[in-house]
């Protein structure tokens, strides 16, 4: 398996990246979008920047336009929606597909894990999550419908956190 690490992203901004700046650090990664009924996700995943960014952990959002066109906005668009509407601090990353043939490279490797139904393959809808430890393993999938705040997202991230909380 290829680790996550490795894998070139961009960021929103197009800059070439890679997830190895993060690497010692617990990640939920998220594949947003500006238009869709679950957008007001962005507070809690905010609010769990916020509360564990000091410990160890950060959010990654990846914005996807493959659900009902419901991230329709340029790179400039997305930033500036995420930073007044929802004061997003959490680093975003390029405009993608999460899904099909065109699927980043990434997703590719985030879609293999199955979630608490043991239920693996393709991203279901706008903010699905994945859960990745400090050393990059893919230890978690919660659905889109699973709150950023729910508890079953809280004690995975509280479990795996490299720092004090």
């Amino acid at each position: 398996m290829t680790s996550v690490y490795d894998i070139p992203l961009r960021t929103i901004s197009g800059e070439p990246t890679s997830l190895s700046e993060y690497e010692g650090k617990v990640l939920l990664l998220v594949n947003v979008a500006s238009k869709c009924g679950l957008t007001p996700q962005y507070e809690g995943l905010e609010r769990l920047q916020k509360r564990y960014a000091d410990s160890g952990f950060t959010v990654l959002g990846f914005p996807s336009n493959q659900f009902a066109g419901q991230e329709p906005g340029s790179a400039e668009e997305i930033e500036e929606f995420c930073s007044t509407t929802y004061g997003v601090t959490f680093p975003l990353f390029e405009k993608a597909d999460v899904n099909g043939e065109s699927r980043q490279p990434l997703y590719a490797e985030l879609t293999k894990v199955s979630d608490g139904d043991g239920e693996a393959g393709d991203v279901q809808w706008n903010f699905e999550k994945f859960l990745v430890d400090a050393e990059g393993t893919i230890i978690g999938r919660f659905r889109p419908r699973t709150e950023p705040e729910s508890a079953e997202v809280v004690s995975a991230i509280e479990a795996y956190l490299p720092g004090p909380q």
